[in-house]
C-alpha cells in the first residue's frame, strides 16, 4: 500500500531538516561563512577586509610579503671603446730601423713583448723605459702613451699595441641563455640586453625570466620584460659583473573548490586576483561559490599596524566578491604576493543539491518498492 501524497511531503520534510542539520556531508572546501563568522570571535587571530574600490588605495600602501625586494641599477652613458684595467694583458710590438737599436737584434727590425699584464697600480713594465701607467686609458692613447715614454729612450722606434681583456674587462653570463660562459667588453656601453642577445637569447621556457646582476657582493634584480619595457633601465656593465637569467621562484596556492588545487608559478611581475582566478581554472561552476573567493595572506609582526598603513592583525583574510562589477574591477587591481594562497569556498546551494539528491534516491528507491508491492 502507497502512502498518501500529504504524508510523503511531512516524510520529506523531516528528511531534509535532519540532514541540513548534520554538518558532515562531504564537501572539498568550505562555506565562506565558517571562516568569515570565526573573525567575530574574541580571539579570532586574523583581520577580514573585503577587496572593493574604497579599500584597493588602503591596502596599496601595504609591504609587500614573501618577496625580497631587489633594487636595479638605471642604464648610464660611457665610453665607445674599451678601457684599460688592472689585469689585462697587452702585447706590445716595437718597430725600430736604426741599426744599433736598443731595443731589436741584428737582422731584426722589430721585438714582440707578449703577455705584459697590467698590475694592480695600473702600470705595465717595458724594458728601457720602466713602469708605464696605462690603466684607465683607452687602446689608442694607451698606444700614443706608450710612443711618448719609449720615444725618450729610442727616438726612431714606433709602438703598435694589443690588448687582451682581463677579468676586470668581462662579465661572466651564469645560466638561462643559449650560450653561457665569460664574456669581454667590447666597449663602456656594453649592456645586460647587449650580454643575453650575445649569450644566445633568453631559453624558451622559461616563466616569466628574471635577471639577477651581481656586482661587488651586491645582488640587483629585474625581469626581462621590464627591460625590454623601459630601455632606460638597460644598464652598463662593469668589468667583473655577473649576470644570471633565471625563472620567477614567486608562487601562490590555490585550494577548495577551484578549478585545479596547485602551486602557480608567477607568469609575469604583478598579478591581480583577476589573473589568479584565470589561472587556477576559474571557479567551480558544479560547486564553488563566485561570491566568496578569499585570498588568505600572513603578514611579518613588524607590518603590523593601529593605522590604516598596515593590517592589524597578521593573518588576514581578503574576501573577493565576483558576482558584483565592483567585485570584479575591484580583483582585476587587486595585487596578489608570493604565498599566498587563493581559496574558493564552497557554494551552500552544494549541500542542498546533496540533500535532495540523497532524498531522491530514497523516494527512488520507495517507488520501485511500491511497484513491487503492486
Amino acid at each position: 500500500m502507497v502512502l498518501p501524497t500529504w504524508r510523503n511531503a511531512v516524510i520529506l520534510l523531516s528528511m531534509v531538516a535532519g540532514l541540513s542539520a548534520c554538518s558532515q556531508l562531504p564537501r572539498g572546501a568550505p562555506v565562506e561563512r565558517e571562516i568569515i563568522a570565526a573573525a567575530d570571535a574574541e580571539i579570532s587571530g586574523f583581520a577580514v577586509y573585503p577587496v572593493t574600490r574604497d579599500f584597493l588605495p588602503v591596502v596599496a600602501e601595504w609591504p609587500l610579503t614573501g618577496e625580497r625586494g631587489l633594487g636595479w641599477i638605471p642604464a648610464s652613458g660611457g665610453a665607445r671603446t674599451q678601457v684599460i684595467a688592472a689585469g689585462d694583458e697587452l702585447a706590445l710590438t716595437i718597430w725600430d730601423s736604426n741599426e744599433n737599436s736598443l731595443l731589436s737584434s741584428n737582422g731584426y727590425r722589430a721585438v714582440q713583448i707578449e703577455a705584459l699584464t697590467v698590475a694592480p697600480d695600473g702600470t705595465v713594465f717595458v724594458p728601457y723605459a720602466g713602469n708605464i701607467r696605462v690603466a684607465g686609458l683607452t687602446e689608442q692613447l694607451a698606444r700614443e702613451h706608450l710612443q711618448d715614454e719609449i720615444d725618450m729612450v729610442v727616438p726612431s722606434a714606433q709602438v703598435q699595441l694589443a690588448l687582451v681583456e682581463g677579468r676586470r674587462n668581462s662579465v661572466d653570463l651564469v645560466g638561462g641563455v643559449g650560450a653561457p660562459g665569460a664574456y669581454p667588453l667590447p666597449d663602456r656601453n656594453y649592456t645586460v640586453l647587449n650580454l643575453i642577445a650575445q649569450g644566445g637569447g633568453v631559453q624558451s621556457g622559461l616563466v616569466n625570466p628574471q635577471v639577477r646582476l651581481i656586482r661587488g657582493g651586491d645582488i640587483y634584480g629585474t625581469s626581462v620584460a621590464r627591460l625590454f619595457e623601459n630601455p632606460g633601465l638597460d644598464t652598463r656593465l662593469h668589468g667583473g659583473d655577473q649576470v644570471i637569467v633565471e625563472e620567477d621562484r614567486r608562487y601562490f596556492l590555490s585550494l577548495g573548490a577551484a578549478g585545479s588545487q596547485s602551486q602557480h608559478r608567477f607568469p609575469q611581475d604583478h598579478l591581480g586576483a583577476l589573473d589568479a582566478v584565470s589561472i587556477i581554472g576559474g571557479v567551480d561552476g558544479r560547486r564553488g561559490d563566485p561570491g566568496g573567493v578569499l585570498v588568505l595572506r600572513e603578514y611579518p609582526a613588524s607590518d603590523v599596524r593601529t593605522d590604516s598603513r598596515g593590517p592589524d592583525q597578521s593573518r588576514v583574510v581578503f574576501t573577493v566578491d565576483l558576482t558584483s562589477a565592483d567585485g570584479l574591477f575591484s580583483a582585476r587591481n587587486f595585487r596578489i604576493h608570493p604565498g599566498d594562497l587563493v581559496l574558493v569556498t564552497e557554494s551552500p546551494v552544494t549541500s542542498v543539491q546533496t540533500i535532495l539528491g540523497l532524498v531522491g534516491s530514497v523516494f527512488g528507491l520507495a517507488r520501485q518498492g511500491a511497484s513491487l508491492t503492486d
